[in-house]
């Protein structure tokens, strides 16, 4: 409702409504933690996917998904589900977490409707005869034999034999009108967990740590998003992002995260890399902008990745040319195989008194990148701060290009920063400077 009409309708019910109202899931949760109305497919969806980060309030939405379903409560279920698979990493998790935890179904249930546990024979019962039955996936043969209308998959992405547990849940998810489960999970690139992403059947529903903020401790969110924002582990446990590599890219997760630092001591010499669009429509590549360093000790530092998206010149000129002036750097690398002299006019344009250093490519893009990420994996490049869309193109680049089949533009604009400083004749007095 909007806030006017809300305020109308609250002065106007009985105060027991209010308070219904205020322990009410349906009226307080996230869109993202209520049952979506359509699957990918646009039909009935028969696995709900909830994608988060740590804190993020997964538990609770299948908690609460399993109680308006036992209960049979609108928009969770036709009706009460008689049998419900409660399946947690191990039987200790299932105990501890879905069962008994803060969030966990004893505590979503208010007084009167709470089922009994019965923790010797691992199940919960509704005063309705509603049964939900509790499964180790340690365990996959448990569940040969069992049957059920619905089921809760928790932490779904760390089960060890998530392959052959989920496929024996599914022989028995045969009960009832149309028989669904809810998967709460923080992702990891495990293949199933790949594979129901893309099914039609499925409803997917994402969110971040942050999105839950009114129930964390506040001393919580600033330790973990110092520490951990932007890298790879904060980006898939804060996050809730499926953090990838290939097994035939020329970067791993692992080489960038030991090569992160802080900040870069005093550089020596700096430059910025344009890796520049073959055209300004709005499909168009985008413009990869990175800047690079090299200290006294010969050690070289990513310093920062501006790269813009679908730019006219103009725009990622300015871009540059800022970034440039702003890092005092000592030149401006330009690939001018697109655009010919272009690219040197139109930076030009921007500031005609900035360094253009022209550069063409005259290899494929493998051969120019894998001397690269040879000083990668000798431990001479650093990279000071995070850089997530930079790092997921590097640990997505192979023989073959990117995955999706896009032009690697940020790598692009890396790779000249880095060969510039590193793997080419340095040209010019470099200055002293710290950044």
């Amino acid at each position: 409702m909007p806030p006017t009409k809300r305020e109308t309708f609250l002065a106007e019910i009985p105060d027991r409504d209010v308070g219904f109202l205020a322990r009410a899931w349906e009226s307080g949760a996230r869109p993202d933690q209520l049952p979506p109305a359509r699957a990918l497919n646009g039909g009935v969806w028969t696995q709900w996917l909830v994608m988060g980060g740590r804190g993020a309030g997964k538990t609770r939405t299948g908690a609460e998904w399993v109680r308006g379903c036992a209960l049979g409560h609108h928009g969770f279920a036709r009706g009460p589900m008689p049998r419900i698979a409660i399946v947690g990493e191990t039987m200790a998790d299932v105990r501890d977490v879905m069962i008994e935890g803060v969030s966990g179904l004893l505590s979503v249930h208010g007084r009167g409707e709470r089922p009994t546990w019965e923790p010797s024979r691992r199940r919960l019962q509704w005063s309705n005869g509603a049964i939900a039955q509790c499964f180790s996936a340690e365990d996959p043969e448990s569940l040969r034999g069992p049957q059920f209308e619905g089921a809760w998959l928790d932490e779904f992405a760390k089960w060890r034999l998530g392959q052959e547990c989920f496929d024996m849940l599914q022989f028995g998810l045969r009960l009832g009108f149309h028989p669904r489960q809810i998967i709460t999970t923080t992702p990891r690139p495990a293949p199933l967990l790949k594979r129901l992403l893309l099914e039609g059947r499925s409803a997917i529903t994402r969110a971040k740590t942050l999105a839950n903020v009114a129930n964390l401790s506040p001393e919580f969110l600033d330790v973990v998003t110092q520490r951990f924002g932007g890298t790879r582990l904060g980006r898939q446990e804060l996050g809730g992002e499926m953090v990838e590599e290939r097994a035939d890219a020329l970067w791993t997760r692992d080489m960038l995260e030991s090569a992160r630092v802080d900040a870069p001591p005093p550089l020596r010499r700096v430059v910025v890399a344009v890796d520049p669009p073959a055209a300004s429509h709005k499909r168009a590549d985008a413009c990869g902008i990175v800047a690079a360093g090299i200290d006294g000790d010969d050690m070289l530092y990513v310093i920062a990745d501006e790269t813009v998206s679908a730019a006219r010149p103009h725009a990622w000129a300015r871009k540059a040319v800022a970034l440039y002036h702003r890092l005092e750097a000592d030149a401006l690398v330009a690939e001018v195989n697109q655009g010919g002299d272009m690219v040197a006019a139109v930076i030009a344009e921007a500031d005609a008194g900035v360094p253009v250093r022209r550069v063409r490519a005259t290899r494929g893009k493998f051969l120019r990148a894998a001397p690269v990420a040879q000083l990668y994996e000798q431990g001479r490049v650093r990279h000071a701060g995070c850089f997530p869309a930079l790092e997921d193109e590097l640990c997505d680049f192979a023989a073959g290009g990117l995955s999706n089949g896009r032009s690697p533009d940020r790598l692009d604009a890396l790779v000249w920063a880095i060969t510039e400083l590193a793997l080419t004749k340095q040209a010019g007095e470099p200055k002293v400077r710290r950044v």
